[in-house]
């Protein structure tokens, strides 16, 4: 058994995993000495999320419109620094991902997936009572700790706070999507089709970042669509089939998009064909009609706690 010997300076918060499989972990006490290498700064390591909480899935295969699906949930960890990492987080991301799958075999192993904050963005949020802090704070683990640093005691949000916020960012959030569609349109209309693309790019990463702003007040920062369409998985499985990667050319399409973000801009030698875009944009049609639906059902539940 592995005991952790870092105890939490957050008065209610957890600190000890034992109740994990052992090979679980493992996994964790690996993943903390990775993030600990690749990251000089960081004073606390939290485990949040399914694995924290207990009601993790190891592997369900399942069969939702039509199509068998594979979850598995992730490995949630906030890594908190002195300063924050910025375009770091998704390079620290990609190292620790590739350094920890290096010696698994099977295909289907539970991925961590790393958000970064620093200690004061951190504190701030705790006093400002963000839901999403809060949650990770009052039901997650602390991992790690350098005790250099202590943590705010977190403002808990009514449930009128909580739906003014996340109807802010929806209103916010979810027009921007649709707008980056109708440039995305114009530069189809004027054959650019490498903006096209990236604008195709920009209006999917907007309108699924909406489902997290809603669901948990937290805004991700990455610009990877299939982290981005992962996070969202356990809120509803259903923004899992939209672009679907079961063949090679439903593949090459999403590969496409995915790389549009940089290549579209600086690679010259990018290519997207007028085709492509138009499978695409019938994809994104039916993500804004899941986005807008799934987020409208939450910020009904949010409505339905004022009222009682």
């Amino acid at each position: 058994m592995i005991i952790w010997k870092n105890i939490a300076n957050f008065v209610n918060m957890k600190s000890d995993i034992t109740f994990l499989p052992e090979r679980r972990q493992r996994d964790l006490q690996e993943l903390v000495g990775l993030l600990r290498e690749e990251v000089k700064d960081v004073v606390m390591i939290i485990l949040f999320g399914s694995y924290a909480t207990g009601n993790y899935v190891e592997y369900d295969e399942r069969h939702d419109f039509g199509e068998n699906t594979v979850y598995l949930s992730d490995f949630d960890l906030l890594v908190v620094t002195e300063k924050r990492l910025g375009v770091r987080e998704s390079v620290v991301q990609t190292r620790v991902k590739n350094r920890f799958f290096q010696n698994k075999t099977t295909e289907y192993y539970t991925r961590p997936r790393i958000i970064n904050e620093s200690i004061s963005k951190l504190n701030d949020s705790l006093s400002c009572g963000r839901y999403f802090y809060v949650e990770i704070i009052s039901k997650g683990i602390m991992l790690y700790d350098t005790r250099k640093y202590a943590l705010e005691t977190p403002r808990k949000l009514d449930y009128a706070e909580i739906k003014e916020m996340a109807s802010e960012y929806f209103d916010a959030k979810f027009p921007k999507g649709r707008r980056f569609v109708r440039y995305a349109n114009v530069a189809l209309g004027d054959r650019e089709l490498a903006d096209c693309a990236f604008l195709l790019h920009q209006a999917v990463e907007n309108l699924i970042k909406c489902i997290p702003m809603v669901y948990t007040l937290y805004k991700p920062k990455e610009h990877d669509l299939e982290a981005l369409i992962d996070s969202c998985r356990m809120h509803t499985m259903e923004i899992a089939q939209v672009f679907p990667c079961k063949t090679s050319d439903e593949k090459r399409i999403f590969s496409l998009l995915q790389s549009a973000y940089i290549e579209a801009r600086y690679n010259e030698k990018f290519t997207i064909s007028i085709e492509d875009i138009k499978v695409i944009l019938t994809r994104i049609d039916v993500l804004e009609k899941v986005v807008e639906r799934v987020c409208r059902e939450r910020l009904a539940y949010y409505e339905s706690q004022i009222r009682k």
